[in-house]
């Protein structure tokens, strides 16, 4: 099948939206024609070498929605005509990880997730005779993709595709973080560094947690202000250097949990500093460059401060996004805010796209 698509050919190289084949779905996967897919930054982030391991050529994507239009041998949770959302990770049921309820960290892709293949390690888009790679499992920058069924999440057929498909990362990302990672209790003192797309959703988290304090840390007004329509109650501007004396102070000693998502080791250490001693919990979301580390002080950790991660909000994508999405059909969750520009489908000759540097 002929589909359009973004192919991602070097670091610091712009996409070249071309035409590329796409095979069909083989055993326990489903081909979906996307019907849109958002921009995260976590594209641009790879694009500019943020991880070095990035396998090229590749098309590149994560947050998508779409309407399955053919499934291979042995699917039986997807049929023809649903409407779904790829998942960056899967969700099977069967992993050991899926069995427990420490982490929605499923592995029945490991194997061949950051090979760029299918399990059976093989690819299905092919680009000028050659083999391209799948990307986080996803590849929602095209028109047509291959997805494991696993990795597939049926909603409701009435949700928006053209706002629905942020649930792929950025919505569930940062929601999942303050409910399903942290589990915000209601009442408590939240602190967010970082009010990008993330961390806004983050703050939305928090409210639909109950948060009595929300407090959004960031070096951008406009940002801060995005923040309190979605629910923030104390806005702080760090440009002076002072976010974490800022939210000591708006706590009395420290925020109950804090949250990181920006992806800069030296925020990823102010947000750990401003929780207080005995049970403070800090969530770090944003992905440092390959090769940083953060440092810590050994000494919080003895006085009871929790430093954590989260991949996805904690989120398991097949069993919890629907229900999400319920959220925000019944107006719950704020998603239309978040789309601030659109474009209509590429012709299919050749042509290259430029993003700006992250």
């Amino acid at each position: 099948m002929k589909s359009r698509a973004a192919i991602f050919e070097g670091v610091g190289k712009p996409l070249v939206i071309d035409e590329i084949e796409v095979d069909p779905p083989r055993q326990g996967e489903a081909l979906v024609r996307l019907q849109a897919t958002g921009l995260c930054h976590t594209e641009i982030w790879y694009m500019s070498g943020g991880d070095t391991r990035t396998l090229v050529p590749a098309v590149l994507g994560h947050e998508g929605g779409g309407v399955v239009q053919q499934v291979g041998p042995g699917v039986n949770s997807l049929q023809e005509g649903d409407h779904v959302i790829p998942l960056y990770i899967a969700e099977c049921g069967e992993c050991p990880q899926c069995r427990s309820d420490a982490t929605n960290l499923c592995s029945a892709l490991d194997d061949t997730y950051y090979d760029g293949v299918m399990p059976d390690r093989t690819t299905r888009p092919h680009w000028r005779g050659k083999d391209i790679h799948h990307f986080m499992g996803t590849s929602t920058f095209s028109e047509y993709t291959v997805v494991p069924e696993v990795a597939l999440a049926k909603i409701r057929a009435d949700a928006p595709l053209d706002k629905v498909c942020l649930f792929g990362c950025a919505i569930t990302t940062g929601i999942g973080a303050a409910l399903y990672t942290a589990k915000v209790t209601p009442g408590s003192a939240c602190a967010i560094f970082g009010c990008g797309p993330i961390g806004l959703n983050v703050v939305q988290g928090c409210r639909l947690a109950g948060a009595g304090k929300i407090i959004a840390v960031d070096l951008k007004d406009q940002r801060l202000r995005m923040a309190k329509t979605l629910g923030a109650t104390h806005l702080v501007n760090a440009s002076d250097g002072r976010g974490v004396e800022a939210v000591k102070e708006l706590t009395g000693g420290g925020a109950d949990f804090a949250f990181e998502a920006t992806g800069i080791t030296a925020v990823m250490r102010q947000a750990f500093e401003s929780v207080h001693y005995g049970g403070g919990k800090c969530t770090l979301i944003g992905v440092a460059r390959t090769g940083e580390d953060v440092w810590v002080t050994p000494r919080m950790l003895i006085a009871g401060r929790v430093l954590t991660g989260t991949a996805f909000g904690g989120c398991r994508g097949r069993t919890q996004i629907p229900g999400l999405i319920d959220r925000y059909m019944q107006g719950e969750i704020k998603v239309d805010e978040f789309v601030t520009q659109t474009s209509s489908p590429v012709r299919a000759t050749p042509m290259r796209v430029h993003f700006p540097p992250p």
